[in-house]
């Protein structure tokens, strides 16, 4: 899982607004494409050069550029000058450890967002900056790497003729942060199942291993925890400004993304009550195994203290010739056999009494 709303010191020293990408070092090439269409039209454009995508700015149709790597400022500088982005707002762009939020830029709305999925074979949670800008008819989205969750959006356009509920620029936006937000059920839904199988081996037999699975799985919530919780107020930003950009058909479906994300925090933090409770369970199991190794252990010594005694007495020196009392056991023909009859009885003995009280 990556840092979260770090600063880097390569920008130390610069001037509020110098768009100098902070994030891990990436040498991908950056991949630019373009998704304009009307209400009866859809075409792909395929972006060779960064000034290809000037023309949409001031096109009739709606237009979603979709710009995958950030860490080539340079690129996102000359986009952001030419559709009129302050250049504060391409500092956060290019930032990838900036929390979520939504500003008003008169001509043009923002918004961060992080992007989240499991990647690889150990599940590892990672997050994703994605910052969409959106003015009268275009949509650009910022995206640190190619790859997203958002082919949904893109088959709903391709499917839905004629496109009406999607001709305003602001649904266009509401439609790209819905989808990222409705994949966090899915992780959720992920972290859940793991929590499930995780509460179950505790039950049946704690093991190390199942501790540090608790742990990742906390690390993971509390991750999680710090990129919604900034989401909550950046949406209810979105609904509250009265930018006209923002029509108000769109509003119902921006209410209706803040109750996702208030759902995604509710389900958050019922998971790390059960996590906190798996780690109680963990150690309650832990405690009563304890307790049942003592038990065992505690029954064994309690046999083996008498049969002790008696090898202990039996196991002196003595002359029976001095006197008959002197260990006179000694003489008998079955001595052997009479001290492993009386150890035997007194074994078994404690043995049903021990079970009669209920201890085995």
């Amino acid at each position: 899982m990556a840092r979260l709303y770090g600063r880097d010191s390569r920008k130390k020293g610069m001037m509020p607004g110098s768009v100098v990408y902070v994030g891990k070092e990436r040498t991908e090439p950056i991949d630019i494409t373009v998704t304009d269409y009307t209400a009866n039209e859809l075409r792909d454009v395929t972006v060779e050069n960064v000034e290809d995508v000037f023309g949409f700015r001031d096109s009739d149709s709606i237009s979603w550029i979709n710009v995958s790597g950030i860490h080539d400022a340079v690129v996102v500088q000359k986009i952001g000058e030419h559709f009129g982005i302050h250049p504060l707002v391409l500092e956060d762009i290019v930032n990838a450890g900036h929390r979520p939020k939504f500003e008003d830029g008169t001509d043009y709305l923002f918004a961060i967002i992080k992007m989240l999925d499991f990647t690889g074979s150990d599940d590892t949670l990672t997050s994703e900056q994605v910052s969409v800008v959106w003015g009268e008819s275009w949509v650009i989205t910022f995206q640190e790497l190619p790859g997203d969750v958002l082919d949904s959006v893109r088959q709903r356009l391709r499917r839905t003729i004629p496109r009406v509920r999607f001709m305003d620029s602001d649904y266009l936006a509401y439609a790209l942060l819905d989808t990222i937000v409705d994949h966090y059920f899915m992780v959720l839904e992920q972290l859940g199942e793991r929590i499930e199988l995780l509460e179950d081996d505790i039950a049946e037999r704690p093991a190390e291993s199942s501790l540090a699975t608790i742990r990742e799985i906390k690390h993971q919530l509390v991750f999680m925890r710090k990129v919604i919780w900034p989401l909550r107020e950046a949406v209810a930003g979105l609904d509250r400004t009265e930018s006209r950009l923002l029509h108000s058909a769109t509003r119902p479906y921006l209410r209706d993304l803040y109750e996702h994300v208030i759902q995604v925090i509710d389900t958050v933090e019922t998971f790390r009550d059960m996590v906190g409770g798996l780690l109680d369970l963990y150690h309650t199991g832990v405690s009563n195994r304890m307790n049942e190794i003592m038990k065992v252990l505690t029954i064994f010594a309690s046999i083996f203290i008498p049969l002790g005694f008696l090898a202990g007495v039996y196991g002196m020196n003595f002359d029976t010739g001095i006197s008959d009392l002197n260990m006179p056991e000694l003489t008998l023909p079955f001595g052997y056999i009479l001290f492993w009859g009386i150890a035997i009885a007194i074994a078994g003995g404690l043995l049903w009494y021990f079970r009669r009280q209920k201890w085995l």
